[in-house]
């Protein structure tokens, strides 16, 4: 992420994060309510130190049951505490006694009948509180940041996890498409990392120009809260000023087979920014691998932000985003944010 342009100027902090895991909360944003009846239990858990996967296999051991009987709608950080949805297929059987369950690592928040299973990106959103700690930078230029991205989001990166731990998903990725054989599960991990990175090197160049949140002629546009595009339209006040207000924002390509739907300035910047280097490389083994052309917003709101300072040098944000963006790109925009669990 520090390789990156920041939309905002240049860090006004260094700083960490996540030195224990209630410095990093994630609480999962609903995006229905239960039926109240079905085969399915509907659990609302909090976890601390366990990855998604690893609750998922606690969870099915006190329900007797296979993980694939459990659904959940998204993946959530070992080093943090965390709420989420999961559910547990039950069929003709009673709920399992959630003392059973309860430890300092996880624990039931909620238990009810739902008529389905948990479908993956079945939430609204995430919501964020983060603390930094060994804040080193003037209070008053971070304060300001802070009510630039409020008022104005931040660009909306795919965060350092798309890319692995140590990074190397997309030379992985281009050594898969060059004939490395990979696992099914890998296989996706280096699709999604390879999409990603023509994603963040378009909207690195929008960010450079200055058109990171505003309308170029010939781009594509993705109502607000949903990922319902149009476009592209003749460029007047109406889209300038649903631009402005947050109703819609610009987009970027997650590259596939077909034809950009952008055109004049949006797909000349869009053809620029995915030529040289590597890029044809990764354009080619996605389209090879069937996926299929489609868009990601380049602005990401960080709605609701606040923030308070505990002590001259820990300061806490406290934030929501949508489902499929990430907390570092907030993060990033205010400077060097060292994550002490990576």
């Amino acid at each position: 992420m520090t390789e990156l342009p920041r939309a905002h100027g240049e860090a006004v902090l260094s700083a960490r994060t996540r030195l224990a895991p209630e410095d990093f909360r994630v609480d999962e944003i609903d995006a229905f309510d239960a039926s109240g009846e079905g085969e399915h239990l509907l659990l609302t858990i909090e976890k601390r130190g366990l990855t998604t996967a690893e609750a998922v296999r606690r969870i099915a051991a006190w329900a007797g049951v296979a993980e694939s009987a459990i659904g959940h709608a998204g993946l959530k950080d070992r080093h943090a505490v965390t709420r989420q949805r999961l559910s547990v297929w039950l069929p003709g059987r009673g709920d399992p006694d959630p003392a059973l369950l309860d430890s300092e690592a996880l624990r039931i928040i909620e238990a009810h009948r739902h008529s389905r299973k948990l479908p993956r990106g079945a939430l609204a959103g995430n919501r964020f509180r983060v603390v930094l700690r060994e804040v080193a930078g003037d209070h008053a230029a971070i304060e300001q940041r802070l009510q630039a991205i409020a008022a104005h989001g931040v660009p909306n990166y795919f965060g350092e996890q798309r890319f692995g731990r140590s990074g190397d998903n997309v030379a992985q990725a281009l050594a898969m498409f060059a004939g490395r054989r990979v696992k099914r599960e890998e296989r996706s991990l280096l699709l999604s990392a390879a999409r990603s990175e023509l994603f963040n090197r378009v909207l690195a160049q929008r960010v450079g120009d200055g058109s990171w949140n505003v309308a170029l002629d010939g781009d594509v546009f993705m109502l607000a809260g949903s990922h319902s595009v149009f476009g592209p339209e003749p460029l007047d006040g109406r889209i300038r000023e649903r631009v402005a207000t947050f109703d819609i924002d610009p987009t970027g390509p997650m590259w596939g087979r077909g034809a950009l739907r952008t055109c004049d300035a949006a797909i000349a910047l869009e053809t620029e920014a995915v030529s040289g280097g590597d890029a044809a490389a990764l354009r080619d083994g996605l389209e090879r691998a069937g996926l299929k052309q489609e868009r990601r917003a380049t602005r990401l709101r960080a709605t609701g932000l606040q923030w308070q300072w505990l002590q001259d040098d820990a300061l806490e944000l406290a934030f929501e985003l949508p489902s499929g963006s990430y907390a570092t790109s907030v993060l990033a925009e205010l400077g060097e944010v060292i994550d002490a669990m990576r």
